[in-house]
């Protein structure tokens, strides 16, 4: 009898430590889930317009929409489109004004070789590179990730390189109000490596400056060394 109440015992407490793990492993997928959900939406309405004019220029091209591998092309270049010029609907300012912090430091602050995907207006052609990007605090400092997220912002958008590098320091230097702001954009473009002039290693650089990166060489310097 005894025997048989210690096996009981030590079943009951096996049984026990199972259902706690179901449990547990239960409860740590339930906060997988929850932790993080990437949810891209577009609007149907732009989605479906747009794809019905890709199935022309298929069509246009010589080829059937309706096969099996290009059903779904005009749906995901409508999406993909979107996604590339998204930019568009967003305000750069308003991302740096949600992290500004009060901070007396007035050496430089630079984020530099920040990965650059941009569309060019004039051909619909993909323009690709990284941005660095400095600027001098007059009491006021921003997240990092911002200056990132404002190199994005204006990226996703049908732009010319040049303009792209000046929207970048202008918004910098309008919202922050910095003692200076200097960029640098390096990018390959993928119509003059594909089609045209076709040279491939061609890499395109374009700058901007503002206030003491403009008036003071030594602080310019600086900067192009540190980007080297």
């Amino acid at each position: 009898m005894f025997l048989t109440d210690v096996s009981a015992f030590g079943a009951a407490k096996i049984y026990k430590k199972i259902y706690i793990a179901v449990l547990f492993a239960n409860f740590a997928q339930k906060l997988c889930e929850m932790a993080y959900i990437k949810d891209e939406r577009y609007d149907e309405q732009t989605t479906a317009a747009i794809a019905d004019h890709y199935r022309e220029i298929l069509r246009l091209l010589g080829e059937d929409p309706e096969r099996e591998g290009l059903v779904k092309t005009p749906e995901r270049v409508a999406k993909a489109l979107q996604f590339l010029t998204h930019g568009s609907h967003q305000d750069g300012s308003e991302i740096l004004r949600s992290a500004m912090f009060k901070e007396e430091y007035q050496q430089m602050v630079l984020v530099k070789d920040i990965e650059l995907y941009s569309t060019c207006e004039h051909h619909v052609m993909p323009f690709i590179g990284k941005a660095h990007v400095a600027y001098i605090p007059n009491g006021t400092i921003t997240g990092l990730s911002k200056i990132a997220r404002v190199v994005e912002t204006f990226a996703r958008r049908l732009q010319v390189q040049e303009r792209l590098t000046t929207q970048i320091r202008d918004c910098i230097q309008d919202t922050l109000h910095p003692l200076g702001v200097a960029v640098v954009i390096e990018a390959s473009h993928t119509y003059m490596t594909l089609r045209g002039v076709q040279k491939a290693n061609a890499v395109t650089t374009t700058s901007a400056f503002s206030g003491i990166f403009l008036k003071d060489e030594r602080t310019r310097n600086e900067f192009l060394n540190l980007i080297k």
